[in-house]
């Protein structure tokens, strides 16, 4: 049944069965069936990220945690590797990451290895426990899931999923990394100790029940192995590791002793392979942390890794500095290619060659395909370095064109996702697969820029808003559906922009109905509906309407749902808009059905389907006809309900509500 039925479904009785891995809820009268599949784990259940390069250093660290994730092992199920005293550029997450590889390798936790970027530390971007907690159940029960909405039954559906899991497909290992607090956390231990789970923190974490691995800085000898290593790699004829081994522990002294500053010293040394170690490298960065300490307050681990990134950024070639002070603008560490290019406004093709001197430079790490990732020190000394006078002008055109870019191409996204039977579509993406795609990649993105945009550039935000409110309620991040709403209200109300107050009311109100939030829901669509007959417009009325009868429907309140679409389906047939007259009717039909006025309800709906079966969208003449059938079955007629049902599945074609338009 639809999201449509649950009113009528709740005074129907309900049997259902569910085989193989698929699992029945009730709740509040939905029922709700979760499919993760048969056969091959989903791609999203083996998510680790790539390791890059050796580890030097941590063997003892690597074994104590092999050692702890041992399916075996009846221990603790929970390890956090965290840092000294918040100590940042030591190897946290490098060190989980070739862990969870090396347990991979030895075929441990066969039913998934999941990993999870929470950016604790990120000052916009920063991942709730509720939106991991969604995210995770979309990668164990599919990206479409109709997930519940309440966090208690996501919590049980969650647990239920991962014990599923251990039963069908093996243990599972889940890497959270860059947690900033334990309430981050708590939410997505699965429970018992048959799954293992692995959280990277500055903080240790300390009321979490999981066993502590503190990283310090490496010893004196591994980190000057760790810059001879990076340099044999690069040539292994490299005369100068053997030749200068004082130089070599005084640069692995200067720098901190730290991963981060060794690596990007070391990749100093490789673009210059003519220059000696003892020469002025080291006392270059010497200098550097004492002109640093005059500046900053820093401890000498910070001022060591301050120094390296000076040095490295200013060996950077005009056009690599350049993008690299433009990549920390980007709303999250993770950038593609497009919009690395967008941002210097530079096409791919010369973008890439740049992404990847960064990268070799160790200034920022590739993370797919098409993707960079930028560590979050580094991408707060970039800003910094953004946020010169000198580079303010260049800062602000970027941050433009790169909003821009992402707002036409959500947008071209988005027509996909809203377009009906023999729409036609923009080419910029082949097929609704492929927007999907590209918003799912791109959505901490998305979601980041217009809480970015919303004060400095409040059009952009309303803008991109819009174009994201389809996605976000298909894919049931609510969440993030009431937020960018949000965001979108204030602006429009400070620019006095009616029209789009009344889209982000629409918007907002859509959201607040799919977390059973019906009251807010209702007094957000009432406004939004007397903001656009006020404007004089009768198709955003209508929209409003047809939104506001579905909340008051949801909440029990028939009668005045019953009203509210009766006056959208006048203002649909008074405009000709035959799509929108058979949503109507079908809405209508459904609340008629709640004050158990069948025979009103049989004809709504009958009009519905007949009107969408005209106009060739299967989709809607298929929830029309379930509709319908549970209409039919409350007065008796059964035989025409077989009927409805045959029609409904078409042949063995199951119609999926696709999520909620302007227009639910």
């Amino acid at each position: 049944m639809t999201a449509d039925d649950e009113d009528a479904s709740a005074r129907i009785e309900q049997h259902a069965e569910a085989s193989g891995d698929a699992t029945v809820t009730q709740v509040a009268g939905d029922q709700n069936i979760y499919l993760p599949g048969r056969g091959p784990a989903p791609k999203a259940l083996h998510s680790l990220p790539a390791v890059h390069g050796a580890l030097i250093g941590r063997d003892l660290e690597v074994q104590e945690l092999l050692d702890l994730l041992d399916p075996g092992n009846q221990g603790q199920s929970a390890v956090v590797v965290s840092a000294v005293a918040g100590l940042p550029g030591v190897g946290k997450t490098t060190l989980a990451m070739h862990a969870a590889h090396r347990a991979a390798d030895r075929g441990w936790f066969p039913g998934g290895r999941i990993f999870l970027d929470l950016r604790g530390y990120d000052p916009v971007g920063q991942v709730t426990a509720g939106q991991a907690l969604a995210a995770l159940l979309r990668a164990l029960c599919g990206a479409d899931a109709d997930l519940p909405v309440d966090p208690e039954e996501q919590a049980g559906l969650y647990r239920s999923q991962m014990a599923k899991l251990a039963s069908t497909r093996g243990q599972v290992l889940l890497v959270l990394d860059s947690a900033s607090s334990a309430a981050q956390v708590e939410p997505l231990l699965p429970g018992g100790r048959t799954h293992r789970v692995m959280v990277t923190s500055r903080h240790t974490l300390a009321s979490l029940p999981a066993t502590l691995i503190d990283l310090t800085v490496l010893k004196a000898t591994d980190a000057a192995d760790m810059i001879k290593e990076s340099l044999v790699s690069a040539n292994r004829n490299d005369p100068r590791p053997v030749r200068e081994p004082d130089a070599l522990a005084m640069l692995a002294e200067r720098c901190g002793l730290l991963p981060l500053a060794l690596q990007i010293t070391a990749a100093n040394l490789k673009t210059d392979p003519e220059r000696p170690l003892a020469a002025d490298l080291a006392e270059e960065l010497k200098d550097e942390q004492a002109r640093l300490a005059l500046s900053y307050s820093d401890d000498e681990q910070t001022l060591a890794i301050r120094a390296s990134f000076e040095l490295s950024y200013r060996r950077l070639p005009q056009e690599q500095a350049r993008l690299f002070r433009l990549l920390a603008l980007n709303p999250t560490a993770q950038v593609s290619l497009d919009a690395a290019a967008a941002l210097a406004a530079v096409p791919a093709a010369q973008t890439r060659p740049l992404l990847v001197k960064l990268a070799q430079a160790h200034l920022i790490e590739p993370a797919g395909a098409q993707w960079w990732r930028m560590h979050d020190l580094m991408r707060l000394y970039a800003k910094q370095l953004a946020d010169r006078p000198a580079c303010l002008d260049d800062q602000e055109e970027a941050f433009d064109r790169l909003l821009e870019y992402y707002r036409a191409t959500a947008d071209a996204a988005d027509d996909h996702l809203r377009a009906l039977p023999g729409d036609q579509v923009p080419d910029r993406f082949p097929d609704r697969t492929a927007a999907l795609a590209w918003l799912d990649g791109e959505r901490p993105n998305l979601v980041t820029a217009v809480a970015l945009a919303a004060t400095a550039r409040p059009r952009a935000a309303m803008s991109l808003t819009e174009c994201l409110a389809v996605f976000l309620n298909q894919r049931r991040h609510f969440d993030d559906a009431i937020t960018t709403a949000q965001h979108a209200l204030t602006a429009a109300r400070e620019l006095g922009d009616r029209h789009n107050e009344g889209t982000a009311l629409n918007n907002l109100g859509i959201a607040l109905q799919e977390v059973r939030r019906f009251e807010e829901a209702i007094d957000t669509h009432t406004q939004a509906a007397t903001t656009f007959r006020e404007l004089g417009d009768r198709h955003n009325e209508g929209q409003a309407l047809n939104n506001l009868g579905n909340a008051l429907r949801k909440a029990q309140r028939f009668e005045e749902a019953i009203h509210a679409h009766t006056q959208d389906l006048a203002i649909c047939r008074e405009l000709g808009d035959r799509h929108s007259e058979g949503t109507a009717l079908n809405n209508l039909g459904n609340a008629l059905g709640g004050v158990r006025r069948f025979e009103e309800a049989i004809d709504a709906l009958t009009q519905a389907a007949t009107t969408f079966r005209e106009l060739g969208d299967r989709h809607n003449e298929g929830q029309a006809l379930n509709n319908l059938g549970n209409a039919l079955q409350e007065v008796g007629r059964f035989g025409r309900v077989r009927n409805m049902w045959r029609a409904v599945m078409g042949g063995g074609r199951v119609y999926r509500k696709r999520g909620p338009s302007r227009r639910q």
